[in-house]
């Protein structure tokens, strides 16, 4: 299995499970945040906002 076979496993994954993704991606931010002392929040919770934004763009598997 080579790396392009890996990340469209998570696509796919990502993709049927939106819910997962996303407290996934909340989780990283808020270790993130613990992590920094909260120093970078406002750059951490636009990231977290990109990332959904750019999974939500995904189109479903057919």
């Amino acid at each position: 299995m080579g790396l392009g076979d890996i990340v469209n496993k998570a696509k796919d994954l990502a993709a049927d499970h939106p819910d997962k993704v996303d407290q996934g991606i909340d989780k990283a931010g808020d270790a993130v945040d613990a992590r920094t002392g909260g120093q970078h929040a406002s750059q951490v919770d636009k990231a977290q906002e990109a990332v959904k934004d750019r999974l939500g763009q995904q189109q479903p598997p057919a």
